[in-house]
């Protein structure tokens, strides 16, 4: 029969290395947590002014139905459009797309946020050459393998499950930045 100390001894060493690393992890994440967020703040900034790069500054972000919507303001403070986020299932996935649409309804800029489509193929949607495509267009736009006309874009050959979900959510978003300019 074992004595009360053979369980005892490694059960409080055991307690005590848990408690060590307990301690230890909390304290790294107390020192870290704030260096992390202002990175991600700086990050998204950063994001909004590829899209929106005639902005001085960004208004409250709100959100409904996993859309985020930033007004884009002015020197003077004034709404001059809106960033959106959005998302869109594209063919590997979900794809995150942040656009950005001026006073009149023309994208002014896109960035692909996130993406799980394959390499070398969908992923091209990420690339500056297919976000600039969408740049000056309007509510309404279509990929010109479905419809071509003033307000289409090519396809990324190859890859037209994801340039529709891309086309999609760019859409989305002009049409969310219409309906935050009207109330």
């Amino acid at each position: 029969m074992k004595s009360l100390k053979e369980y005892l001894v490694p059960t409080v060493t055991l307690f005590v290395i848990c408690l060590v690393a307990t301690l230890l992890l909390g304290m790294t994440n107390s020192v870290t947590a704030p260096i992390i967020a202002k990175l991600a703040e700086e990050t998204e900034i950063k994001s909004r002014q590829i899209v929106f790069a005639d902005a001085a500054s960004f208004g409250e972000e709100t959100e409904a139905d996993g859309t985020s919507i930033v007004a884009a303001l002015d020197e003077n403070g004034n709404v001059i459009g809106h960033v959106v986020v959005n998302t869109a299932k594209g063919y590997g996935g979900d794809i995150s797309v942040m656009t950005g649409v001026d006073a009149d309804g023309k994208v002014t800029g896109v960035n692909i946020l996130s993406h799980a489509e394959t390499a070398g193929l969908g992923a091209k949607a990420a690339e500056q050459s297919f976000r600039d495509r969408f740049i000056g267009l309007i509510e309404g736009i279509t990929v010109s393998k479905d419809k071509a006309g003033e307000n289409s874009i090519d396809a990324i050959t190859g890859a037209t499950i994801t340039s529709r979900a891309v086309t999609e959510a760019v859409n989305a978003a002009i049409e969310a930045a219409g309906g935050a300019n009207n109330g």
